[in-house]
């Protein structure tokens, strides 16, 4: 089997568009942003995506034929890790979480009129939207259980539970809610996923969340993490996505695609970790010599842009088969595409500050803030320990036991190798002596 990973000219030059934009418009407001008024970001933000939208760019993470202008997977990971060299790119091209995939979801869940509603104007950044699925007193690992509940009543829906770390729930127009609608269709029939526009009754956001990645709350009036809780909150019937039940199924929809986005976003922030590297490996001298011209350095160097190239392989190797043959067949290489390389990307980050030393350690270079919101990689979307879980299954499926000691080098193996190694000879014309 051989693949092809060259993408078509025209392409090529959208990708080198993109790579000036992000490194011309983008990168050099890192220093200030944070700092930016929310109204004037906002402005200067709608003026950038609409150079992306005139380039053809917007959105390309949902196809065609649900109602987007998506290119597949490969190409989508080539745009991604350009996008990864400055995150916040990722709101400029209509592709950030959780709204990419909170399209997803709706694109193969809603029916028309809610397509109309809400996933068209999400997909044209006219709204924003958070999924709310994590509870803070259960396994977020397994999405199959929930103690949050959606109750019919007449032609509504009455929602009771507690959840957190529901990204922008504290902006966001709209909150995807999962809740159990059917306990005995657990494990993967028993929840469903409603639509909870921003101030619904009932509805309130507890705090946001402090974490590695933004220490300060007071980040949530951009988006972050936030606890939220649900009191006898009623929803229309019509805001009900797909049918009832159907809430496990739904949420996978919104995850495959994502995980090979995510693995090379995070992939795009390593190689420019690994610039940041190689300038200072160049740059600083120690002990006489230039930090690139010591051993140590030179491993540190050498082995993170063969990570970041095998990698990158991986990830494309996967993106094209999901092309090719569906993301249900490549859910085990979605899991360990996104389990290997948010070690990578953590791995190179740590090299980078510590070839950097008290420079990479501060927030004068913007290596220490990745690696600190970039950890969170090895836990969302499924930890990484139960991707390789899935992963070993999936590998051990084509092995079967055996009886002894499984080796071929075995002294009672011995007798048989020699009848084969006679059979041979006997075949080829050679003579035993």
């Amino acid at each position: 089997m051989a693949w092809d990973f060259e993408t078509d000219p025209d392409f090529a030059e959208k990708l080198t568009w993109m790579r000036e934009f992000i490194d011309t418009e983008v990168i050099p407001l890192e220093p200030i942003l944070p700092e930016v008024p929310t109204s004037e970001w906002a402005a200067v933000k709608r003026m950038l995506q609409d150079r992306v939208k005139a380039q053809g760019l917007w959105g390309m993470f949902l196809d065609p034929s649900l109602g987007g202008s998506g290119a597949g997977q490969l190409k989508l990971a080539l745009m991604s890790e350009i996008i990864g060299r400055c995150m916040v790119s990722m709101e400029l091209f209509g592709v950030q979480a959780p709204d990419s995939g909170n399209m997803e979801l709706l694109a193969h869940g809603a029916d028309e009129a809610q397509k109309q509603r809400w996933l068209y104007p999400n997909l044209r950044g006219e709204i924003s939207s958070a999924f709310a699925l994590t509870e803070p007193f259960l396994a977020g690992a397994d999405p199959t259980v929930i103690d949050t509940t959606a109750v019919p009543d007449g032609d509504s829906w009455v929602i009771n539970g507690h959840k957190w770390f529901t990204t922008n729930a504290s902006c966001a127009d709209i909150v995807l809610v999962v809740a159990e609608t059917d306990p005995a269709g657990r494990p993967h029939r028993h929840a469903s996923i409603f639509v909870v526009p921003a101030g619904t009754p009932g509805m309130q956001i507890l705090r946001e969340i402090p974490t590695m990645g933004h220490p300060d709350p007071e980040y949530g009036r951009r988006g972050n993490h936030a606890e939220v809780v649900f009191h006898e909150c009623r929803v229309p019937g019509d805001h009900l996505i797909g049918a009832r039940g159907e809430g496990f199924r739904l949420a996978q929809q919104r995850l495959g695609g994502g995980r090979i986005h995510h693995a090379m976003r995070w992939l795009g922030q390593a190689q420019r970790a690994l610039d940041i590297m190689g300038e200072r490996a160049v740059s600083r001298r120690s002990h006489g010599r230039l930090l690139g011209e010591h051993q140590m350095v030179q491993d540190y160097i050498a082995l993170s842009h063969t990570e970041i190239q095998a990698a990158r392989l991986l990830t494309f190797q996967t993106a094209w088969k999901m092309d090719r043959d569906g993301a249900s067949a490549v859910r085990a290489e979605l899991g360990m595409v996104k389990a290997h390389v948010s070690k990578v990307v953590l791995a190179v980050l740590d090299r980078a500050i510590q070839v950097c030393g008290a420079l990479g350690y501060s927030g004068d270079l913007p290596v220490e803030q990745w690696y600190r919101m970039t950890r969170f990689g090895s836990i969302g979307d499924g930890p990484d320990e139960l991707h390789k879980s899935v992963l070993a299954r999936h590998v051990l499926k084509k092995y079967r036991p055996v009886e002894g000691w499984p080796t071929e080098h075995l002294p009672s193996r011995r007798p048989a190798a020699q009848r084969k190694w006679a059979e041979l000879c006997e075949q080829a014309g050679v003579g035993r002596s």
